[in-house]
């Protein structure tokens, strides 16, 4: 994670110690080497020179007597390893490269069709690896992920959310240097991936994908207001949402111009809440801070009076911009698969969110990575694979198989082949963005039933309170006492 994001102690998952990787072990038969009984020969005293008769010195060892020890227990040596490599030749193939692997896989949101293509190619070149795929639920995933695992009845290769590092350290495997480098995974993949996945010397992932944050908009509704194109900044949201909010004569919202202020009906609320804070210069460490209060100020003005431009009688935020009822919506780019599955005909576009005038651009990150169990007796070969899947053609062919299936795959996690995807228009705000992300474990929907989770609902509790008069900074200040026992539960440094 970055500057913002709370990383974890190193006594979670311990980045000095080396780590072991495992695969599954050869049992050789060993055998026994006949001990040979030695008859000790007489050795027979000579007399020598100068040397006075009957002294007290042990006796001298001929020079002739310890070569042929020595070439008889050179032998025994050689003809033991010989002995050795035969057995395990006849037994074992010669090579644990060619022994049955069996992999198990847990993904979350791809069905088994998407990635069994690329299973069966990789099983085609490696005969001797067999991978399961099975798709799970989100019921718990993470709970039962970690107690299967503990178990030994778990997976070898799981999927994990990007924020979830510092809840999976007991079972997450690290990547071995032989599979690739940390100097290739930091050319090969995004800033914010390589500060979400490494703890120490150590990365703990391999993602397939990257995604975060965007900015959602009918495109019709914003040209019948005169808006030829979509908003870059803040500022910009604040001249033309009034032109695109609607209300009846008695002040009841027809058409909202943007989804924000509340939390009963707006998806993602707690990544957008975070999105104000880290662009306003605030940290969740820090939520007793102005930075902090300023953020949940400019998130709830949007519901409050006398601006009103959005309120809790309105349909849930993606329902309500699949009818046509709101005119922006911020949102994980995943969501326009959602509102154009739902209405196909809807005039919809995606650009980056709104940054602060006059600052660099941010937004807040929210992907999926692919880890490898340290209980899995196969680590190596599980690392192996998630390599392949990463390669250029392998992570080409994922998408267009995706593709095939709705109207576009997951964004590509390598740089390298961001030019493919900068001007589609679901994704291509996603990797305009991508070198600008960073991470909060406040993001919803990840159901881990932890971190994510629990930080989620103290941000709730502060929004929903200043809706009976609290104060932005009074809200904020119970919340921040709420983070910290969570930072202290996951052994999250809060510096």
């Amino acid at each position: 994670m970055d500057d913002n994001n709370e990383k974890p102690l190193e006594n979670q998952i311990d980045p000095n110690s080396t780590p072991v990787f495992e695969t599954v072990p050869v049992e050789s038969p060993q055998e026994e080497q006949p001990k040979i009984e030695e008859t000790p020969e007489e050795v027979v005293d000579p007399e020598v020179p100068g040397e006075p008769p009957g002294n007290d010195l042990p006796p001298p060892v001929y020079q002739e007597s310890k070569n042929q020890f020595m070439l008889i227990a050179g032998g025994g040596v050689v003809f033991f390893i010989i002995f050795i490599l035969i057995i395990k030749a006849i037994f074992f193939g010669g090579s644990s490269a060619n022994k049955p692997v069996t992999l198990t896989y847990w993904g979350l949101w791809e069905d088994q069709q998407v990635m069994q293509p690329l299973i069966d190619q990789y099983q085609q070149a490696n005969p001797n690896v067999k991978i399961n795929y099975v798709k799970m639920s989100t019921d718990s995933y993470r709970d039962k992920l970690i107690a299967r695992s503990k178990e030994g009845q778990g997976p070898d290769i799981f999927r994990f959310h990007n924020t979830w590092v510092p809840e999976l350290g007991e079972i997450l495997s690290p990547l071995p240097q032989q599979i690739m480098t940390n100097a290739e995974f930091e050319k090969t993949f995004y800033k914010v991936q390589q500060t979400d996945l490494k703890v120490g010397n150590y990365y703990y992932g391999l993602p397939l994908e990257i995604d975060g944050l965007v900015l959602i908009y009918n495109d019709s509704l914003l040209k019948q207001a005169g808006i030829t194109t979509p908003p870059a900044t803040w500022d910009d949201i604040t001249t033309i949402v009034p032109k695109l909010t609607v209300k009846d004569t008695q002040g009841n919202l027809i058409t909202s111009g943007m989804a924000m202020g509340t939390t009963s009906n707006i998806e993602h609320f707690s990544d957008i809440f975070g999105l104000l804070l880290v662009q306003n210069g605030g940290s969740l460490s820090r939520l007793d801070q102005t930075e902090a209060a300023g953020a949940l100020e400019i998130y709830r003005k949007f519901a409050e009076a006398p601006q009103g431009y959005w309120s809790d009688d309105m349909p849930n935020s993606i329902n309500a911009f699949i009818q046509g009822k709101v005119a922006m919506i911020i949102a994980p780019s995943w969501e326009a698969l959602s509102i154009k599955t739902a209405n196909p005909e809807i005039s919809m576009k995606v650009a980056p969110v709104p940054a602060v005038p006059g600052a660099a651009s941010i937004s807040l990150a929210s992907y999926w990575v692919e880890g490898v169990s340290r209980f899995s007796k196969n680590q190596i070969e599980a690392w192996k694979f998630l390599r392949y899947l990463t390669e250029k053609d392998n992570m080409t062919k994922l998408y267009e198989i995706e593709s095939k299936l709705r109207p576009f795959g997951e964004p590509y996690s390598r740089v390298d082949l961001a030019p493919l995807l900068a001007q589609n228009d679901y994704l291509g705000a996603v990797i305009k963005e991508a070198g600008n992300f960073v991470s909060l474990p406040l993001i919803s929907r990840t159901y881990d039933n932890g971190l994510d989770d629990e930080i989620t609902k103290y941000i709730e509790n502060a929004i929903n309170s200043t809706e009976q008069g609290v104060s932005y900074s009074e809200a904020l200040k119970t919340a921040s006492d709420g983070v910290k026992q969570v930072f202290t539960k996951y052994n999250i440094n809060s510096q």
